[in-house]
């Protein structure tokens, strides 16, 4: 049997892209021959998307894209397992593939996005490809689009936060500084009329029970839990938050000074929302050492 040195898995991970392990298994299978071994690999890699597919990706980014004349912006969640593979140049970069193909494309929803063709190549093969190179399941998750007679702002926290903006009026700067407001205190609506119902009811039905608790009087009980749900979205509602950067004013008092108005936003944490599984590191490794 050949020797497999150190030297020759350097140059089939060049030829392939693929992990170190996988490169070092392939070249075992082939008897050392560095065709042969790359052939194997390249008809493996064709099943490792599907086979990753199952592992839990929760980790990842957010990414942007906004046209030249800022009239159509997009903002991207695209998801891994591991926060070393989310710093990848290559991970990184096919986000923002992905972010641009939405501002472009204008796709109904994921599984439209993963059908746009971007050179030569549809999204999806583009994830199949970045699969098998990285070695972890890569997913993209959810994406939000605008388009504007006005003006988008994006801003990205870290690459963990991501905010889409939608604003008239004002100049630059404020649609930067309101887009960071939100990353800062994660608005659940622009107003009340958009805060989810059973978020409304939740608050209500905290409020009687520890106005009950506390001994309060059934008669006064309808004006506390009011009195708390309003204060409850004021602090959820953008345009009746305190601006993070003076809060002496709210946020619907800064764009009436400047002349302007907040159409829409959109607010993506990363793996937000997604169970973790644990995972074992250490035996994953002492697993790879016995290979």
């Amino acid at each position: 049997m050949a020797e497999i040195t150190a030297k020759m898995v350097a140059q089939l991970r060049e030829l392939t892209g693929l992990g170190m392990m996988e490169c070092k298994k392939a070249l075992v299978e082939a008897d050392g021959d560095i065709k042969k071994a790359e052939e194997v690999m390249r008809i493996k890699s064709g099943n490792k998307a599907s086979k990753l597919a199952g592992r839990t990706a929760a980790e990842g980014i957010i990414a942007a894209f906004i046209s030249d004349d800022k009239k159509i912006g997009a903002v991207l969640e695209v998801n891994c397992e591991t926060d070393f593979l989310a710093k990848d140049e290559g991970f990184i970069a096919f986000a923002k593939l992905a972010a641009q193909a939405v501002a472009d494309a204008n796709p109904a929803d994921v599984e439209a996005l993963a059908q746009v063709v971007v050179n030569g190549k549809t999204v999806e093969e583009i994830r199949k490809d970045a699969v098998a190179k990285l070695g972890e399941n890569v997913t993209l998750r959810r994406f939000a689009r605008f388009e504007t007679a006005g003006q988008i702002a994006a801003y990205l926290h870290g690459n963990k936060i991501g905010v889409l903006l939608d604003i008239v009026g004002g100049d630059e700067q404020l649609a930067k500084q309101i887009a960071m407001h939100i990353a800062a205190t994660k608005p659940k609506s622009l107003d009340a009329s958009g805060v989810p119902a059973d978020l409304i009811e939740t608050e209500r039905r905290v409020a009687t029970e520890r106005a009950k608790e506390a001994g309060k009087p059934e008669a006064m009980l309808e004006k506390i839990v009011e009195g708390t749900v309003q204060k409850y979205l004021k602090d959820v509602v953008l345009l009746s938050q305190s601006f993070v950067m003076d809060d002496k004013v709210t946020i619907e008092q800064l764009l009436k000074t400047n002349s302007a108005t907040v159409n829409a936003f959109n607010l993506f944490v990363v793996g937000e929302g997604i169970e973790k599984a644990v995972v074992d590191y250490a035996a994953e490794v002492a697993a790879a050492a016995k290979i």
